[in-house]
């Protein structure tokens, strides 16, 4: 038996809508997965290959968490999200098997340190500090997909002390839920308990301390965040 010379980290866990909790292994992220977002932050909406990021999965916070406005930051933007939930792993995955993989889907933030992703954008320099910072992954209960299927279209929304600032669908989406599975499986290896945060809409935007973000994707429940 090994015997850590400090304490092991606890597991991060989400709960699972009707009872259990989904140990969370890695958190991936797709940028640019909207043409009107694409547009909105400067870029060519065309179909490129996808961009991917990765949070740490202590990053995730549950719904209905207080959060401390984040250090380091005066630009703090919210970023509503599906996000899949892996049940099976694999390389190589294809878009046809690819759905098999899913455990269920839940409703994400992705939040963003806008000012560093901005100076790092400019000095080409990696994004992780940006994205990959404490308590920026809030998500809501993991909704299995026997009891909701797989979703491809239906609202995703999100608010800001009750004035919705992200509206869209999820069919707007430039890379499907399959066919993000397979890119991503063509780079690493899948793994059970791994996250996928699967892009934003447009009309991201800023969030101050003593705000409310209040998110809702269609059929999955909502998602609020109080920052301090």
């Amino acid at each position: 038996m090994c015997a850590y010379v400090i304490a092991a980290p606890k597991q991060v866990t989400v709960p699972v809508a009707g009872g259990g909790e989904f140990p969370v292994r890695r958190i991936f992220c797709i940028g640019r997965n909207y043409a009107e977002h694409v547009k909105e932050m400067g870029g060519d909406p065309k179909k490129d290959a996808p961009i991917f990021f990765t949070k740490p999965a202590d990053a995730i916070i549950l719904d209905g968490a207080v959060m401390p406005y984040p250090q380091a930051t005066t630009n703090l933007h919210h970023e509503i999200e599906l996000v899949v939930a892996i049940s099976k792993g694999g390389k190589d995955i294809s878009t046809g098997d690819a759905l098999s993989h899913v455990y269920g889907y839940a409703v994400g933030i992705d939040l963003t340190r806008r000012d560093l992703q901005d100076v790092a954008k400019k000095g080409g320099k990696p994004w992780d500090m940006a994205k990959g910072f404490d308590q920026s992954a809030p998500i809501n209960p993991i909704r299995p997909v026997e009891l909701v299927g797989h979703p491809a279209k239906g609202a995703i929304r999100v608010a800001v002390n009750g004035v919705t600032k992200q509206e869209a669908d999820l069919a707007d989406m430039i890379w499907s839920v399959p066919e993000i599975i397979a890119e991503i499986s063509a780079l690493v290896e899948l793994k059970p308990g791994d996250l996928i945060y699967t892009g934003t809409p447009e009309g991201v935007g800023p969030v101050k301390a003593g705000e409310r973000l209040d998110g809702e994707i269609e059929g999955l429940g909502t998602l609020s965040v109080i920052v301090e």
